[in-house]
């Protein structure tokens, strides 16, 4: 921003940017939700972990920090501290450094763990709990890797690469001798290439994005062992956004994916699938939103493979509310809608083994 010196200090070296005050946020999330929840297992079915009221406080807390580093460079970064119930580990997941003006091409650089669906609809600011489904059955949530981006007259031109195996991963390099300092964070050379074309036609968003990488197959029994082979990914995505009027919003989002030789049971066959999702957000004053989301995605492919992955189906349409106390803090209620009937009980237990018709009331705030 042009102000952007206003806020660090003054130390009398002009090549020294220092925060007047440690840039820190934190959002704190909590609920209780009412639902049709079970633990099943794929060779033994219901496990007995089931409850259909819970206390999910907190569901979230994180960490956050952002800055601008000189003229053009920032960082961004925030730590999960407590996630759906898992306590007492620290997850990284957005980090990463951006440049705006690289050798004053007018291009843009971010380099670093990134969601690569933050192209087309960032989940991280959707105003339902629940999710944009389609981004992570498709595998193009989190990653390491870079982004160049460009305004080009009416276009807006992305590309990128990743190391296509998330943000956990690392391996030692121990060719050199023995305990040697460093890491590889993927291992193979190969990366993810994806791309996104953004421009307006007709006072409508239009974004098409495209990628082309690799995954793990799938082995062992119902699909739920990363096999040893490596195979190609295809991914092709529409996004489309707009107003209604100056106060309600609308988006869509469709993703056609082709996973080739994907199953170690069957290695010579592609699966095709699709997922999307369409959304209204309706800010009706300072203190409430409405926020109306429809989730689908079809799995035909994997129809009788007995494979945990005929569960990529889903059918569900979500009614939010919030009322904001505050700018900071808001109460949320949500219900969600399943449209999809029960799946015959196995073994295997896969695919839509339970209704995920669920009411949820809870708090999300920020400081």
């Amino acid at each position: 921003m042009p102000n952007w010196r206003q806020t660090m200090m003054d130390l009398g070296d002009e090549r020294l940017a220092l925060p007047k005050s440690l840039p820190l946020a934190i959002r704190a999330q909590a609920f209780a939700q009412g639902r049709e929840g079970k633990d099943i297992d794929p060779a033994t079915g219901p496990t007995g972990n089931a409850s259909s009221f819970d206390f999910q406080a907190p569901y979230l807390i994180k960490l956050l920090s952002s800055a601008p580093l000189s003229e053009h460079i920032t960082f961004y970064f925030y730590a999960i501290f407590a996630e759906k119930g898992g306590n007492g580990e620290t997850l990284i997941e957005d980090a990463w450094f951006r440049h705006d003006d690289v050798l004053g091409s007018g291009v843009g650089a971010q380099l670093g763990q990134f969601q690569i669906s933050d192209l087309m609809f960032p989940r991280e600011v959707r105003l339902t709990f629940q999710d944009f489904y389609a981004y992570r059955a498709a595998g193009i949530t989190y990653d390491r890797g870079l982004i160049l981006d460009r305004g080009l007259g009416p276009l807006e031109i992305a590309i990128g690469a990743v190391n296509g195996n998330g943000i956990t991963q690392n391996f030692a390099i121990d060719s050199p001798g023995y305990r040697r300092p460093d890491q590889m964070f993927d291992n193979d050379s190969r990366k993810s290439l994806f791309g996104r074309v953004g421009f307006t036609a007709g006072g409508v968003n239009v974004g098409i994005f495209g990628l082309a990488g690799q995954q793990k197959s799938a082995a062992g029994f119902a699909g739920t062992v990363t096999g040893n082979r490596d195979t190609d990914k295809r991914i092709l995505g529409l996004d489309l956004s707009g107003s209604l009027t100056p106060r309600t919003h609308w988006f869509a989002q469709g993703i056609w994916n082709e996973w080739r030789d994907f199953l170690d049971a069957e290695p010579q066959r592609d699966f095709d699938w699709f997922g999307g999702f369409v959304g209204v957000d309706h800010v009706h004053s300072d203190r409430w939103t409405f926020s109306l989301l429809y989730n689908y995605a079809e799995a035909d492919d994997f129809r009788g493979t007995g494979t945990v992955f005929e569960g990529i189906k889903i059918n569900s349409l979500s009614l939010a509310s919030s009322y904001y106390f505050m700018r900071n803090l808001k109460g949320v209620i949500e219900v969600n809608a399943d449209l999809l009937s029960k799946d015959p009980a196995g073994p295997p237990y896969v695919g839509h083994q339970t209704r995920e018709h669920y009411l949820l009331i809870g708090f999300d705030a920020a400081y």
